[in-house]
């Protein structure tokens, strides 16, 4: 079960990952459930992305909601 922070997080993965503070604690146990990872771009950052996981779970939440 995912907290409504580690949610509000996983939500802003998928909406802004540009925007998603890397040091967000909620990252961490997003990122031990596997439903999110972290990407390297062509500019030599990093940026948070879902799994399909991470997808799934977000859909999964939408149709019951």
């Amino acid at each position: 079960m995912l907290s409504p922070h580690e949610f509000a997080t996983l939500l802003l993965v998928q909406e802004a990952p540009n925007q998603v503070d890397m040091e967000r604690q909620e990252l961490d146990a997003l990122l031990e459930r596997q439903l999110v990872q972290l990407e390297n771009l062509a500019s030599g950052r990093q940026q948070w992305r879902l799994t399909a996981s991470g997808d799934s779970t977000i859909k999964a939440f939408k149709r019951f909601s």
